[in-house]
């Protein structure tokens, strides 16, 4: 049982869940009360994160903090069990924060209000469960119950092709699903004892076989979720064909969760095989940055080419986590926090710019920036910080990445080279297909059927509040980083320096690498035997 005085995290979870049950009762056809009453759930559950984390939660403790811990299905095993640490509490802001804007971006929905509303609740409720859940069912559970909801936002809310999206999106996302579940219950299986508990599971001892296997299934699932190559190709679908808030949750938690999952799992339950795949994981991240750059400017559908952007960018977080360095692993938690940040504001502006011109085809735009200079301005520092400008987020995440495999002593300096040579590949095709974004929606000659110069108002008040909550964030981070970090400083350095401990020891190995040939760094790691 906890032994809090006030249950935070459940009443965190509940809320929305809760919430979502009463908007059927709602007499509103038009849908102005219900948004107005899901705006002010997003707000108050945000506003109870805060101030639940302020009074309760220890930055200098790298421990579960929050925990509460019930019996809830006795006959399976079931316990509603969660609890936040340095790894998920920023991940929880981070989906409070964008969910509560999405909320506010989506003020014009007028098509089925009160199902529309109902689902972004229920999908807030769940998400904030993946990063709190400390029970293998109950992550699965929350896991599972946030695929409807995008589904059916996709399915209903979406453009033109908004079925097959919708439908590649749940096929893939679905079958990922099973992947955790038979993992998860081989490793609550193994041995005497059978616990669904996730610190019981990372302690027990597997054989290597099992591990190899187990690492392999959540590698996959979660891999997908993150959009890892080649598992990546129902994002650019999902993205072209859902609306803004839906794009904003996908770019800015959902990509998340894969990444949380990698590191929570793989890393910190399962060290002795990612000494065997850390290599894999950086090979990964430099095909995802690289290729995701390569494909972005083959886009001329604009939400197209910001999706194959947050490929490229989801790249630099496998690349940290691959550098068993705390720096590296820092830099790959601020870069998803980062990114989730940045994605959410662009397309938060490609919705914007599509509710003026009624076409996402940048080759039918053009000469935007002058009828909306201020649209053109933001979507100009969205950029700058997608492309890690300094002074910006972005930049602090990429740099703590290079800076971490880098000087990551596992690896051999060729490899390591090789790395860090393709990743700066990455960046500077970055800027390139970003500015050429902005010069042929912005800039040229005008689209005279669009007809922009009489019906085509500027970004109004609503729109400015919501992109100001996200750029503040995204320059003070950019200037300060430590108003991130230190939020998960000293869990990073302990999940570090707990993955190094299966490394093979060797005395002052300064000029010695534990890969010394990348083909061969299998053999090498037979400290986990």
């Amino acid at each position: 049982m906890n032994n809090l005085e006030f249950p935070w995290l459940t009443a965190i979870i509940a809320f929305p869940l809760v919430a979502a049950l009463f908007i059927p009762f709602i007499p509103d056809k038009e849908g102005k009360t219900v948004r107005w009453y899901g705006l002010s759930v997003a707000i108050a559950d945000f506003a109870l994160m805060i101030y639940g984390f302020w009074q309760s939660y220890d930055l200098q403790s790298s421990t579960y903090q929050l925990v509460e811990k019930y019996s809830w299905v006795p006959q399976l095993g079931l316990n509603w069990s969660v609890a936040v640490d340095g790894l998920s509490m920023p991940l929880v802001l981070l989906t409070g924060l964008i969910n509560t804007l999405a909320m506010f971006a989506a003020w014009k929905v007028t098509n089925k209000p009160r199902l529309f509303y109902a689902l972004m609740l229920v999908m807030y409720s769940a998400q904030v469960g993946v990063f709190v859940a400390q029970d293998l069912l109950l992550f699965f559970l929350m896991w599972e119950i946030e695929l409807v909801p995008v589904y059916l936002l996709i399915s209903i809310w979406g453009g033109e092709k908004r079925q097959y999206a919708a439908t590649k999106f749940i096929l893939y996302t679905a079958a990922a699903s099973i992947f955790i579940l038979v993992a998860g219950l081989a490793m609550a299986f193994s041995g005497d004892n059978i616990t669904f508990d996730l610190a019981e599971l990372g302690m027990k001892q597997y054989s290597r076989t099992v591990e190899l296997l187990v690492y392999t299934g959540f590698l996959i699932a979660f891999g997908v979720k993150l959009s890892i190559f080649p598992f990546h190709t129902w994002l650019p679908d999902a993205h072209g064909e859902a609306s803004a808030p839906g794009s904003m949750i996908l770019a800015g938690v959902l990509l998340k969760m894969g990444g949380y999952g990698l590191i929570r799992f793989n890393i910190e339950m399962l060290p002795s095989s990612h000494v065997y795949f850390a290599p894999v994981l950086a090979i990964l991240g430099v095909v995802n940055i690289v290729y995701g750059a390569c494909c972005a400017f083959a886009q001329t559908n604009l939400k197209r080419r910001l999706a194959y952007s947050s490929i490229a960018h989801m790249g630099f977080v496998l690349v940290g986590i691959a550098s068993y360095t705390s720096i590296g692993m820092s830099g790959a938690l601020l870069q998803m926090v980062s990114h989730g940040l940045i994605a959410a504001l662009l397309f938060f502006l490609a919705g914007v710019t599509y509710e003026r011109s009624h076409t996402l085809m940048m080759d039918k735009m053009g000469g935007m920036a002058k009828v909306m200079p201020k649209t053109f301005a933001l979507f100009t520092v969205g950029s700058m910080a997608s492309l890690a400008l300094p002074g910006m987020s972005g930049f602090v995440g990429e740099l703590m990445v290079f800076l971490g495999i880098a000087t990551s002593d596992v690896y051999s300096s060729s490899f390591k080279i090789v790395v860090v040579l393709l990743s700066a590949v990455g960046v500077i095709l970055t800027p390139i297909y970003l500015l050429s974004m902005l010069r042929e929606v912005f800039y040229g000659k005008q689209n005279e059927e669009l007809h922009l110069d009489t019906i085509v108002p500027d970004v109004k008040p609503r729109e400015l509040f919501i992109t100001a909550c996200l750029l503040i964030p995204i320059i003070g981070i950019g200037f300060y980083p430590k108003l991130a970090t230190q939020m998960y400083d000293v869990k990073i350095v302990e999940l570090a320096a707990h993955a190094r401990q299966v490394l093979p020891v060797v005395a002052h190995q300064e000029q010695s690498s534990l890969y010394s040939d990348i083909f061969t760094a299998p053999t090498l790691a037979s400290v986990s035997d």
